[in-house]
């Protein structure tokens, strides 16, 4: 990431979470980054490129749709989105370092539907992470 940061991109980054938020202004000063929540933030721009990694899957299962749409809107024409999500449908709970974490999934058929639905068309689709139920996809737009 420190690469693609230094070169010359407009990088624009958004996390709920304002600790993190300080962490990375901290790191890349000249980045701009806002604390904001993915499901009502709205960009003014367009992206070439969007990277949404080991974060969607922790939207409320109703907010799914929507902001994959929203990502995919964001797009310039020939844009690519990278996002992670479960291979498996609904909610649950998870122990991970003594701390309780929400996860949520619409799975593989309901991300490239609403994708396609979208204009945007499956580059690359791949399970990973044992057991393999975590999926990163690579769309581009149309």
């Amino acid at each position: 990431m420190r690469k693609l940061l230094e070169n010359e991109f407009t990088v624009t980054g958004i996390d709920a979470s304002s600790k993190m938020i300080e962490l990375a202004k901290h790191n890349h000063p000249d980045v701009d980054f806002q604390v904001a929540d993915i499901c009502n933030w709205q960009a003014t721009i367009k992206y070439d490129f969007i990277v949404a990694w080991d974060s969607i899957f922790h939207l409320p299962l109703s907010m799914h749709e929507p902001v994959i749409s929203k990502l995919c809107s964001m797009l310039q024409k020939e844009g690519v989105l990278i996002y992670t999500f479960g291979d498996d449908y609904g909610e649950h709970e998870s122990d991970w370092h003594n701390d309780k974490f929400y996860y949520s999934t619409i799975g593989i058929s309901e991300n490239l539907r609403i994708t396609q639905k979208e204009n945007c068309e499956c580059r690359h689709l791949e399970l990973d992470q044992y057991p393999e139920k975590h999926v990163f996809i690579i769309v581009q737009k149309k």
